[in-house]
C-alpha cells in the first residue's frame, strides 16, 4: 500500500471542528478545573505525576503508538523492555514507591515486575521477621530475587482454606517438603510467575505429624538465579492468552516434594519452634491474610480512577460527536446535535460522572481504615486475641474483633466497587456506540485489563458471604445489648429502637436523609437475614442469593455515607470556591438517588421510602441534576488529570481532535496498511510486499 498522500492528510472533518466544541464546553463553565484537581488529590500528588510523566516521555521505549496492533508475544516483549527501563528510571531518579506507583499508572499496563512489586515485597515486609527480611527482603528490594505470589490453585481460589498445595514439617532435618499432591494443587494464575519469577511466596498446607494447621505463606527459590532454568523439582510456566492482561506472564506452578529450610516459612504471626516441633499460632490467624486485605483496599481506592478515565473518553467524545437533529429544535437551528445533550445518554453517563466521585472518596476512607487498623494491631498484644475462628463460612465467635470491620468493608467494598467500575466502563463502550468498539477508543483494552478485578482477592459473589457473616456476628451484638462500637453496631442500634415508629426520612429535600435511608434499608436487611438464620434456622446455602444483596445494600450506604461526609468536612468551603461545592452536592444527589431508583424495590420494602418519593426521584430529581451538570461535564472530567499519554485515546483526546488522530492510527500507524497481499486462491504467496516491521522498530 502506497504510504498515505497529502491530500488525503489535508482533509478536515465537517461541521465544527472538535477543539472549536470543547473549547466552548470548557468555556460555558465556571468549575475551576486546577481547584478541583487539587481537592481531589493534592498538589505534592499533581506534582508528581508531571514531573514523572516528563521522564517517561522522553523514553522512546513508552512511546504507545503500536500498543494497540500488537500480538501477545510482542506486548509481552515491549512491556519486559519498560518494566526494565521503569526500574533503572527509579534508581537513576531515587523514586520512591509512590512515584514509582505514579509511572505504572501514567505507562496504564499491568506489567511483568507487577506481582514482585505488589504482594511479593509487601508479603515478605508485612509477614516476614527480621532474620528473613535479611535473607529474602534485602535481595528482593535489590530485584536480585523476583518474586510473586502464588497462592490460587487451578482448582481452588477464593477458598483459601481449601488449597491442596502442602508443606510438611520434617523434624528430622527441621526443613518443610513443599508438594503439589494433585494437577488441582497447580499454582495457577500467578502473576509474575510464567517467566518472570525465580522466588514465589507460596500459601500452602502446614502440616506437622500428619495435623494441617491450615495455610500458611513459605519463600521457595524456583529458578536459578544465573540461568533462570526451572530447578529440580519445579514446574512452572505462562497460562497463555487471557482476554485481557497481556502484557503480565500469568503462571502455574507445580512442586515434587521440594525441600526448603526452616527460615522458609515466613514467621512474623506463626512459626514452628524447631527446638520442640511445635506449632507456635498467631495472635490472630486473620493476619495471615494481611496481603490480601491490603490488596482490596487498594482496589477500592483505585476503583474510582478506573471508572473515571472511561468515564473522561466518554464525555469528551459525545460532546464532540454529532448524530442527527434534535426533534424540537428551532428552524433556524440547524445542523445535528451533540450526542452528550439527549438525555438517553445523560442518564448512562452522567451518574457514572457522579460515581467517580463517590468512589473516589469511599477508597480515601477505606485506606483511612486500614492504615488506622495496622496501626492499632501493630500495638495490640498477643494476650488480647488467642481464640481460633472456625473453619466454615459462618463465624458466630470471633477471635479477631479489631479486624472484622476492616475485613467485612474491604471484602464488601471491594465487590461492589470493583463491579460497579467494571460494569461502567462497559457502558462507557457503549454509549459511544461504534466508534467506542474500537481499539482506538482506549476503553475497550482498559476494561479487558481492568474486568478480572472482580474475580481476583476473592471472587465478587464470593466475597459477600464475609460481609454477611460480619453483619450477622454484629447484628448478635446488639441484640444481646451491647454497647455500639463502631458505625455498624451504631447504623443497626439506632434501627431497633425506630423500627416500630418507622422511617421519615426527606430524601427529595435533606442530604443527611438520603444516607439514613441508605443505612434504615441495610440494618432492615441484617436483621432480616438474621431472622432467617437464627430463627427460621435456614442453610446458609439457602441465603446466598439474599446475602449478596445485604452486602451489596451495606456496601452502598458505605459509599453514599464517605461521599456525604467528604462534603460535610469543615475545609472543604476553604480548599473549593462556592460553585463548584455547589456541584459536588449535586453529583452526590445524583449518585445516590439514581443508585436509590434503581435498587428502589429494597428501599420500598424496608419502609426508608414511599412510592411517591421514589417516583419523583426518578421523574423530577434526577432528571433535573442531569440538566444541571451537563454544562460542567467537561470541566468535571477534566478534574481528573488523566493526560493523553496516559488515556492513549482517539476518542478521548483533551484537545477534541477525535476524528483526525482516529484516521492517522488507522491509516499510517496501523501496520496491516502497509502490507500487500496476493488475494488469488490459485497463488501460494501470501504476501507480495511487507514493509510493517518499519513501524515497530526496536526496543
Amino acid at each position: 500500500m502506497a504510504h498515505v498522500p497529502q491530500w488525503v492528510r489535508d482533509l478536515k472533518p465537517s461541521g465544527p471542528q472538535g477543539s472549536e466544541i470543547l473549547a466552548q464546553e470548557r468555556d460555558g463553565s465556571a468549575v475551576n478545573v486546577e481547584q478541583l484537581k487539587t481537592f481531589l488529590f493534592g498538589q505534592e500528588a499533581l506534582q508528581r505525576k508531571q514531573k514523572v510523566l516528563k521522564v517517561l516521555q522522553s523514553e522512546k521505549v513508552f512511546e504507545k503508538s503500536q500498543d494497540y496492533f500488537e500480538g501477545r508475544t510482542d506486548k509481552f516483549e515491549r512491556a519486559l523492555a519498560r518494566a526494565k527501563k521503569l526500574r533503572q528510571l527509579t534508581v537513576k531518579h531515587g523514586w520512591n514507591d509512590t512515584e514509582q506507583r505514579a509511572a505504572n499508572d501514567l505507562i496504564s499496563e499491568p506489567l511483568p515486575y507487577g506481582l514482585h512489586e505488589g504482594m511479593y515485597l509487601k508479603t515478605l515486609r508485612d509477614q516476614g521477621t527480621p532474620e528473613q527480611h535479611e535473607k529474602y527482603l534485602k535481595h528482593a528490594e535489590a530485584y536480585q530475587h523476583i518474586g510473586c505470589y502464588a497462592q490460587t490453585e487451578l482448582g481452588h481460589g477464593s477458598n483459601v482454606r481449601g488449597l491442596e498445595t502442602t508443606a510438611t514439617w520434617n523434624s528430622d532435618d527441621k526443613t518443610f517438603t513443599i508438594h503439589s499432591p494433585h494437577l488441582t494443587a497447580s499454582k495457577w494464575w500467578i502473576g509474575s510467575l510464567g517467566k518472570m519469577a525465580n522466588h514465589a511466596s507460596v500459601m500452602a498446607q502446614l502440616i506437622i505429624d500428619g495435623k494441617s494447621y491450615g495455610p500458611h505463606p513459605f519463600v521457595v527459590q524456583i529458578r536459578d538465579l544465573k540461568t533462570h532454568e526451572l530447578l529440580p523439582n519445579v514446574y512452572a510456566g505462562d497460562i497463555g492468552p487471557k482476554f485481557g492482561y497481556n502484557t503480565m506472564d500469568n503462571g502455574f506452578l507445580l512442586f515434587n516434594h521440594v525441600k526448603v529450610p526452616h527460615v522458609a516459612m515466613l514467621a512474623r504471626f506463626s512459626a514452628v519452634d524447631p527446638k520442640t516441633n511445635r506449632y507456635l499460632k498467631p495472635s490472630s490467624p486473620t493476619l495471615v491474610y494481611g496481603t490480601l486485605t491490603w490488596v482490596r483496599s487498594t482496589i477500592v481506592l483505585q476503583s474510582g480512577s478506573v471508572l473515571a478515565r472511561g468515564v473522561t473518553i466518554a464525555t469528551r467524545y459525545l460532546a464532540v460527536r454529532r448524530q442527527f437533529q434534535d426533534r424540537d429544535a428551532p428552524e433556524w437551528q440547524l445542523g445535528e446535535n451533540q450526542t452528550l445533550n439527549y438525555t438517553m445518554v445523560q442518564i448512562r453517563l452522567l451518574p457514572l460522572l457522579a460515581t467517580c466521585f463517590a468512589l473516589h472518596f469511599t477508597g480515601k476512607g477505606m485506606m483511612a481504615l486500614y492504615e488506622a487498623n495496622q496501626k492499632k494491631m501493630s500495638q495490640r498484644s498477643s494476650k488480647d486475641q488467642q481464640e481460633l475462628r472456625g473453619a466454615g463460612p459462618e463465624e458466630t465467635q470471633s477471635g479477631s474483633d479489631l479486624l472484622a470491620d476492616l475485613h467485612g468493608t474491604s471484602c464488601g467494598l471491594k465487590s461492589l466497587c470493583s463491579q460497579t467500575a467494571a460494569e461502567g466502563l462497559e457502558a462507557c463502550r457503549r454509549a459511544m456506540g461504534g466508534h467506542g468498539y474500537s481499539a482506538f477508543s482506549g476503553v475497550g483494552h482498559w476494561f479487558l485489563d481492568y474486568v478480572p478485578t472482580c474475580t481476583w482477592e476473592g471472587d465478587n459473589y464470593m466475597l459477600t458471604q464475609q460481609v454477611a457473616r460480619y453483619l450477622l456476628k454484629s447484628a448478635r451484638s446488639v441484640l444481646k445489648g451491647n454497647e455500639p462500637n463502631n458505625d455498624t453496631t451504631e447504623i443497626l442500634a439506632h434501627y431497633l429502637k425506630r423500627q416500630d415508629v418507622g422511617a421519615a426520612f426527606d430524601i427529595l429535600g435533606k442530604d443527611e436523609d438520603i444516607v439514613a435511608a441508605y443505612a434504615w434499608r441495610s440494618a432492615y436487611f441484617i436483621f432480616e437475614a438474621l431472622r432467617q438464620r437464627d430463627e427460621l434456622k435456614q442453610s446458609w446455602n439457602s441465603l446466598l442469593v439474599q446475602f449478596y444483596k445485604l452486602s451489596r445494600a451495606h456496601s452502598q450506604y458505605l459509599v453514599v455515607k464517605n461521599f456525604y461526609e467528604t462534603l460535610q468536612s469543615p475545609s472543604i468551603s476553604s480548599e473549593l470556591d462556592p460553585e463548584t461545592l455547589t456541584l459536588l452536592h449535586k453529583l452526590f444527589r445524583l449518585y445516590a438517588l439514581h443508585t436509590l431508583e434503581s435498587e428502589s424495590s429494597e428501599f420500598f420494602t424496608s419502609s426508608a421510602c414511599t412510592v411517591s418519593q421514589i417516583r419523583l426521584a426518578r421523574t423530577k430529581a434526577v432528571m433535573q441534576l442531569l440538566e444541571e451538570i451537563r454544562p460542567h461535564a467537561i470541566r468535571l472530567v477534566d478534574s481528573w488529570d488523566f493526560p493523553d499519554f496516559q488515556l492513549n485515546s482517539s476518542l478521548g483526546r483533551y484537545d477534541g481532535k477525535v476524528y483526525e488522530d482516529m484516521f492517522y492510527r488507522a491509516s499510517e500507524l496501523n501496520p496491516l496498511n502497509r502490507i500487500t497481499v496476493d488475494p488469488y486462491p490459485e497463488s501460494a504467496t501470501l504476501f507480495k510486499k511487507d514493509e510493517s516491521r518499519n513501524l515497530k522498530g526496536k526496543l
